[in-house]
């Protein structure tokens, strides 16, 4: 008598209640996944890796004001002997797809993924298989080529401020700097980014995910 092997334990972890009802009333039919708890926060989550070893975790990469979904896969993911860790989330940037994998995830994929969708790639997830689609894939391997450019907390700030349409003169009154210093921080996010001015930096920020 050939035996069904047991379902996959999967861990849902979102800031909202909302959404995390929504998928357990979607995977809930799934013969191969049974929802085994819900967090909303990464430190909740960690708590129930611990306490319930699941197999897999599916985690939002926007979690509030507390670690993102990379950290929360980070963590998860130095734990012993760890579940798989996919991130299924609304934001679709090159550079947090990068990060995700580089963190550990086993699949990327968004919120409009269907439930066999999703159930596909929590399958693959406990094989070690990576889930990306072809479009995704093709991002991934453009990213470890083009690495994002590494923007000191400073010029973090200047490239926000840029994209929330300031001049040059209101980006110094609102850092308290002088404007020929703006200047200078324009001419290094330039040259990081590898683009010709204002409107093109802000262009590439948010191709890359850094004015989320």
């Amino acid at each position: 008598m050939i035996m069904n092997p047991p379902p996959i334990r999967v861990l849902l972890v979102d800031d909202h209640p909302v959404v995390r009802s929504g998928l357990r009333a979607m995977l809930g039919a799934s013969p191969v996944i049974m929802i085994i708890g819900e967090a909303g926060t990464g430190t909740e989550a960690l708590r129930q890796v611990r306490e319930s070893a699941p197999d897999v975790v599916l985690c939002d990469l926007r979690l509030g004001d507390g670690p993102d979904g990379v950290a929360v896969t980070s963590a998860i993911r130095a734990e012993p002997d760890p579940p798989a860790v996919i991130i299924l989330t609304t934001y679709d940037h090159d550079r947090d797809i990068l990060r995700a994998v580089e963190a550990g995830a086993a699949g990327y994929l968004l919120k409009d993924a269907t439930a066999a969708d999703i159930a596909a790639a929590v399958q693959a997830a406990v094989t070690g298989r990576l889930t990306l689609d072809d479009h995704q894939t093709a991002r991934y391997t453009a990213a470890l080529r083009e690495a994002t450019p590494a923007l000191s907390d400073r010029e973090a700030a200047v490239l926000r401020l840029l994209g929330a349409g300031l001049t040059n003169t209101e980006l110094a009154d609102r850092l308290f700097v002088a404007p020929a210093t703006v200047k200078t921080h324009l001419v290094h996010i330039f040259a990081k980014l590898g683009v010709p001015n204002r409107t093109s930096a802000v262009a590439r920020a948010r191709d890359l995910g850094l004015l989320d």
